[in-house]
């Protein structure tokens, strides 16, 4: 079982790394295919759709044949191929296309973990277990910053995605012989999606599941690339270094937040306190960012620490799941929240050009706007939730 939650790790590293790196690469992408910040939002963003559009399908493959076969065969045909499509493209369409395959095989990954974890583990060591998973992967966001500014100006990105491919295929390979499935339930109930989204609880979850994540993966992913070469003038490899610096900020808030539950007895209120503060350094951001360029990766890397919330969110949501439910109910909230990024992107990308002129700081702060506007209607419909810490 451990040898093969460490497979699964290595792969989530690998799905960190393709949500984040685009930002680090921005520049010399727009050189050479002339795509700029807009056009790099809608490709991070149709990553995210895509990998929320496969949470539905990957939470019946959980629940039906295993976490081993949903998650290898997807990351091999989506990751790798994704990968090597990336590294021939001429066009944004390519990229485009690139970025929704390697969505589709990065999206069982993290699931797979949490439905093992679910079944094979005490429901009380949940949080902290998700949280140390994604901890662990998120690494994979560190990968995509410094670092994969030093590959690019070494061997070119074209070469570095081409080296991704053989990657994500070997360790697709490994899941295959290394995850165990856990044992069937035996449930006269099949169960179904509507049978969750009949819980009432999760209507007032998923809210706060849609908009917790956005504003960390959607500036890391995207925004925080060019928003520090328009604004602050700083090179790819400044860009990198504090690409790196946020990448830091998020793991350490995934960790700090794992035993938050047990150590305060509640969910709902370490995931509301999470997201206020989150909320905060966003305005902050948008009021403050544009006076210093470290002023501004500060708060970018408090948006990454207080914003790590997800795992504690995923615990609260399946506190309530029945367990021939766990993988559509994961999954499910999975589906928000990644789902909730892509939007996003979608919508930050025409308000962004709407907002292009004279000043090259109007474009971004009408985007942070947004993401604050996001945070603040979700954690206002997240107040109605039960807590559970079951």
């Amino acid at each position: 079982m451990y040898l093969g939650l460490l497979t699964l790790a290595l792969a989530y590293v690998l799905s960190q790394f393709f949500r984040a790196f685009l930002a680090v690469i921005s520049l010399p992408l727009e050189n050479e295919l002339g795509i700029g910040p807009e056009a790099l939002a809608t490709a991070s963003g149709l990553w995210f759709i895509s990998f929320a559009a496969m949470q539905i399908p990957v939470g019946w493959a959980l629940d039906t044949i295993g976490p081993k076969r949903t998650a290898s065969i997807l990351l091999l045909i989506g990751g790798a191929g994704g990968s090597l499509i990336f590294a021939t493209a001429d066009s944004a369409l390519h990229i485009n296309i690139a970025m929704m395959l390697i969505g589709v095989g990065c999206a069982p990954v993290l699931m797979a973990s949490y439905y093992i974890f679910s079944r094979e583990f005490p429901p009380i060591q949940f949080a902290t277990l998700a949280a140390s998973m994604i901890g662990v992967g998120s690494f994979g966001n560190l990968l995509a910053s410094y670092p994969m500014a030093l590959a690019e100006t070494t061997i070119g990105w074209r070469a570095t995605m081409l080296l991704l491919a053989a990657v994500g295929a070997a360790v697709a390979i490994g899941v295959q012989f290394s995850v165990k499935d856990p044992e069937r339930i035996q449930s006269q109930t099949k169960g179904s999606l509507l049978d969750v989204l009949r819980i009432p609880a999760v209507w007032f979850i998923a809210p706060v599941a849609f908009v917790g994540y956005v504003p960390a993966a959607a500036i890391r992913g995207a925004w925080m690339g060019p928003y520090l070469s328009d604004v602050h003038g700083l090179t790819s490899d400044q860009i990198g270094t504090s690409a790196f610096v946020m990448g830091i900020a998020m793991i350490a808030g995934v960790f700090l937040y794992g035993p938050l539950d047990r150590w305060f007895g509640t969910r709902k209120w370490v995931v509301f306190s999470g997201n206020i503060l989150t909320l905060f350094c966003i305005l902050a951001l948008f009021a403050f960012g544009a006076s210093s360029h470290i002023l501004a990766v500060a708060l970018m890397c408090g948006i990454g620490f207080f914003g790590a919330t997800f795992p504690v969110v995923i615990a609260h949501g399946k506190a309530f799941f029945p367990a021939h439910l766990t993988g559509r109910g994961v999954t499910l909230l999975n589906m928000f929240s990644i789902g909730g990024v892509g939007l996003a992107q979608l919508v930050a990308r025409p308000l962004h050009e709407a907002y292009q002129g004279a000043d090259p700081l109007a474009p971004y702060t009408a985007v942070y706007l947004l993401f604050a506007a996001l945070m603040a209607a979700g954690l206002a419909c997240y107040l109605f939730a039960p807590d559970n810490t079951n």
